[in-house]
């Protein structure tokens, strides 16, 4: 059965920086800022980005068009007789079957969100109201259960219906709308009153508010985010390397597809920093500053109803974008092992993760006594186990394979990278140093942090 490929080089951009392009962006990111300084913690996660994200993507990438296989077959592809580095492939899968466990979760509640703006559920209320129907949302496991599977329908819906005609197609709509909606909601929130302070909090370096928070932290804090922001490690992004062409370099479309991923990081805290401090509130708030914080601050504003509308369909946009992405993975990775048709595979895994993400739906209510990890409740300790271990372990394979004379070997990647036209990675000694001795040790740092 012939591969599919993309359309166009914007399809396989748009859908491969939308898989990048999460929750983590829009979410994290800005709480992170928040509570690591805001400007200074801005420029070493720049740095980090480019030192460590943009050559571990052209690494996935590479493997995934050199084999134009999902990742189980294109690790049998590439490596050397023998070896064993396609047991990795399988752990990808998993990785991606234990992120959307609790993603589609996630998802849902943007959906919710929106739903719940749209209909004016938010009128009138203060602040404990406010607060109170992320409470009830929460404690009420059909509700939750319902948007889960919304989610979960539609990423497969769109999957089944292939590459092109599916996830290239609705996924340039879906973009292209989050990023007119991005710069709408960045513009009005730079209008406020007193967004200059918000502004000048999130992007004037101030080295001061940096060390009370503490130069180690804040660098940790950018690396990580740098790191996982991506979603490198569990073969999302390897399984679109698989259907892209060759008449363009890996690097410069690990760099294009690094930059769509900042510009809404970067965006999504010109949304939020000039509202927090047009209307008093702690850009530090945490994990609440989406759902409790921020609809304070939309209530609040004239016209808050519209924008806050605007922002959750923005969110939605940006984590389903993610989820079919993923879908994507699941999907071509039952074809490439089972020899399933397309339509077998979406069916199959819709149910799959279904059930899978029933627990998490279930963990802040009837389930809400079960820690699991750490005296983790089920939601964050499934992201433990994605965030804190198989991206950076599955991160550090995918760079040993790659660059190491006992996987497919740096010579053979190189010519992969440089393929094409474009940015291309040089070919010194100092470079295959770094990616050889100093980038492993980095990630391997990242590894031992999120574990400790």
């Amino acid at each position: 059965m012939k591969r599919e490929s993309f359309g166009s080089r914007l399809g396989f951009l748009l859908v491969s920086a939308g898989c990048a392009i999460g929750i983590g962006n829009v979410w994290r990111f800005p709480y992170v800022a928040g509570q690591n300084g805001g400007s200074v913690f801005v420029l070493f996660y720049l740095l980090f980005l480019l030192i460590m994200g943009v050559p571990v993507l052209t690494m996935e990438l590479a493997v995934g068009r050199a084999s134009r296989k999902s990742a189980v077959l294109a690790y049998r592809t590439l490596e050397k007789p023998g070896n064993k580095w396609h047991i990795h492939g399988w752990f990808c899968i998993a990785g991606c079957c234990l992120l959307m466990m609790y993603y589609t979760t996630v998802s849902g509640w943007m959906l919710g969100y929106f739903i719940k703006f749209a209909s004016g559920t938010f009128n009138g209320l203060d602040a404990d109201g406010i607060s109170g129907v992320f409470g009830s949302m929460l404690a009420n496991p059909t509700e939750m259960g319902i948007w889960m599977l919304i989610t979960v329908a539609a990423g497969f819906l769109v999957c089944q219906f292939g590459l092109q005609n599916g996830l290239e197609r609705i996924t340039k709509w879906m973009m292209s709308i989050l990023l007119v909606l991005i710069l709408v909601l960045a513009v009005h929130s730079l209008m406020l009153p007193g967004a200059k302070n918000g502004l000048s909090f999130y992007l004037l370096p101030d080295f001061s508010r940096a060390a009370q928070v503490g130069f180690k932290n804040v660098i940790t804090a950018a690396m990580n985010q740098a790191f996982f922001t991506l979603s490198l490690g569990i073969a999302a992004m390897e399984i679109f390397g698989s259907y892209m062409s060759d008449r363009h370099t890996l690097t410069g479309e690990a760099v294009r597809i690094c930059g769509l991923d900042t510009f809404v990081a970067i965006m999504s805290g010109l949304i939020i920093f000039p509202a927090c401090f047009s209307f008093h509130v702690q850009p530090d708030a945490g994990p609440q500053l989406i759902f409790v914080t921020l609809p304070n601050v939309f209530v609040n504003m004239a016209g808050g109803r519209i924008w806050g509308t605007l922002f959750f369909l923005f969110m939605t946009f940006a984590s389903f974008s993610t989820v079919i992405a993923v879908f994507e993975n699941l999907m071509a990775s039952a074809i490439d092992n089972f020899g399933w048709n397309r339509k077998k595979a979406a069916i199959v895994n819709f149910f799959f993760v279904l059930i899978s993400s029933i627990p998490c739906v279930l963990g802040y209510n009837l389930w809400s006594h079960l820690h699991i990890i750490g005296g983790r409740d089920v939601l964050d300790s499934e992201d433990f186990l994605v965030s804190n271990l198989l991206l950076p372990l599955g991160s550090l394979i995918y760079l040993l394979f790659c660059v190491s004379k006992w996987g497919w070997g740096y010579d053979n990647y190189l010519a992969e990278t440089n393929k094409g036209e474009g940015l291309h990675l040089p070919h010194n000694k100092a470079i295959k140093f770094y990616f050889q001795f100093i980038l492993p040790v980095l990630i391997l740092v990242i590894l031992i942090q999120g574990l400790l």
